[in-house]
């Protein structure tokens, strides 16, 4: 029997071509990392039993994700409809503490950022 591939797999195969507008990807540089900082804060400051802290740092994640749904409504192909909350929340985790990060680091990110509009 095939095994279908992971979350990362999947998502890494049609990352570059979901990710090319220039604006979008201004936007997931600023709202991944806000993600990040805001989802590790909020587990931080909640294990520390500091519960405002714990909320606003949610408030910083979901504000650098909506940054992002922005972008990629800007995207020429859009990325593929979520089939559940189970999808969602895995495929949202995955993009920014892994994808994403993947992307900038390989040089994708920098590739689309540069090329021709021509080509995008």
């Amino acid at each position: 029997m095939a095994r279908e591939p992971s979350i990362a797999a999947w998502q890494w195969a049609t990352y570059e071509r979901n990710h090319r507008d220039r604006v979008s990807l201004a936007l997931h540089m600023i709202g991944v990392p806000m993600f990040i900082a805001g989802v590790l804060a909020a587990v931080r400051l909640a294990l520390a039993g500091y519960l405002p802290g714990a909320l606003f740092a949610l408030f910083v994640a979901a504000a650098g994700f909506g940054l992002q749904v922005v972008g990629h409504k800007r995207e020429a192909e859009a990325p593929v409809p979520f089939d559940g909350p189970g999808d969602f929340f895995g495929r949202l985790f995955v993009e920014q503490f892994v994808t994403f990060p993947r992307f900038v680091l390989t040089g994708g990110w920098l590739r689309n950022l540069t090329r021709d509009p021509k080509e995008r």
